[in-house]
């Protein structure tokens, strides 16, 4: 019962029931990559879509796979020998929002962190 609620109400747990329905009713499986996403077209491969494997999370697209669902390219992925530039990194996961963020240098949120201490060289303004 819990998973048919989380299917209609939620689209980050994954495809909802009306996208299901849809992929199901006029769903044309293009391909699949490595990180288990199904990507699917209409018949007239105007509408291109993907179902992700787990959490619905946009950076989780490969490169190549990136290029075929922006339209920049017609030929996915799967139907090519694909393989990324040298100059096109491996995938990340997006870690904003938890402990792996990252951090620069003078942060105070950077862990050994400390606030500075105040010293008296601080005049502040009077109108």
């Amino acid at each position: 019962m819990k998973e048919w609620l989380l299917k209609i109400f939620t689209w980050w747990q994954g495809q909802t029931i009306g996208t299901q329905f849809y992929t199901w009713r006029f769903g044309k499986q293009v391909g699949e990559d490595e990180f288990g996403n199904v990507y699917y077209t209409n018949a007239d491969g105007s509408r291109r879509w993907v179902i992700y494997n787990g959490p619905a999370e946009a950076s989780r697209i490969p490169t190549g796979w990136h290029g075929w669902m922006h339209h920049r390219v017609d030929v996915p992925p799967s139907e090519e020998d694909y393989a990324p530039r040298e100059w096109q990194k491996p995938f990340q996961p997006n870690h904003t929002g938890t402990a792996k963020a990252y951090r620069p240098s003078g942060s105070l949120l950077r862990p050994g962190t400390e606030r500075p201490r105040v010293t008296g060289e601080y005049d502040a303004w009077t109108p």
